[in-house]
């Protein structure tokens, strides 16, 4: 094998995908209480839901070894890694470890891993990115120089139905989430730069905040005609066939692709939560 792509957990595909797209996926696991749930295809994403819901405790990810992303890095000469934001895990540090034992024995090896500064749907594209650059591309250094210019150039955006792991990890208290709660208040947020993620703006009610987003896309967005949209949701296809309606009376993407999310995204939007990347 001359080529392969690699991905952690995070990058979320729906079936069409998964056979369209020759990228191997390493698993993060996920702590609730005292179970452990490995995000792999046998992950069953409403119990998920669930059991975060009646848990009192935020729930916990713990990124692959080194080891497990050393496997997979065995079998091609040329090798690239799609990993969730280094800011929002340390995946991207281990898939970096594993690169550094494996060509301290296989020097001529090319591996590069890409921090996505991302999570989920951004991981997707950039993934799809990689794969529609190899078409034309076999020289792995002018590769990861496409790659990283079109990461330099994505953005990604969500907006959260629920508040309620975000209470429960402290990052905001369970009376400001009440209050927002009340009010109907859905937090519309971004990744930054750097991978880490900010808050745009409040907006009250799911539809408005939808409306905004819709808009957003507009204000933030060059060029769409060239680029692929990729809208991932947290157990509401209904929302996002929505969100894609509108998208379409307003804009002309090249092309637009919905995914499910998987265990790891479950966890960052939590049931009923959009995530956005172009």
């Amino acid at each position: 094998m001359k080529f392969k792509v690699i991905a952690d957990s995070c990058c979320d595909l729906n079936d069409e995908l998964r056979k369209s797209m020759a990228v191997n996926i390493v698993p993060l696991t996920i702590h609730i209480d005292d179970k452990a749930y490995v995000d792999d295809k046998n992950l069953d994403i409403k119990e998920l839901l669930r059991v975060m819901s009646s848990s009192e405790s935020a729930p916990q990810t713990a990124s692959p070894s080194p080891g497990d992303f050393m496997k997979e890095y065995e079998e091609a000469e040329n090798v690239f890694v799609v990993t969730l934001s280094s800011m929002l895990s340390s995946t991207y540090n281990h898939a970096m470890m594993a690169r550094k034992m494996v060509l301290e024995n296989l020097p001529n090896k090319f591996i590069h891993v890409f921090d996505s500064f991302s999570a989920s749907i951004g991981e997707t594209l950039i993934s799809l990115q990689i794969l529609e650059t190899l078409r034309y591309e076999q020289n792995p250094h002018k590769v990861v120089e496409k790659v990283n210019e079109y990461i330099g150039n994505m953005k990604t955006f969500f907006v959260l139905e629920s508040l309620e792991n975000l209470i429960k990890a402290g990052r905001i208290t369970s009376l400001k989430g009440l209050i927002a709660s009340l009010l109907s208040i859905k937090p519309i947020m971004r990744g930054t730069e750097n991978g880490e993620i900010a808050l745009v703006e409040n907006v009250r009610g799911s539809k408005k905040a939808l409306k905004r987003l819709v808009e957003i896309i507009g204000e933030q967005g060059e060029k769409l005609e060239d680029k692929i949209l990729g809208i991932a949701h947290c157990n509401c296809l209904e929302k996002a066939m929505k969100f894609k309606e509108e998208v379409i009376r307003r804009y002309n993407f090249k092309d637009i692709i919905i995914v499910e999310t998987a265990g790891i995204s479950t966890v960052y939007a939590n049931d009923g939560g959009l995530i956005i990347a172009f």
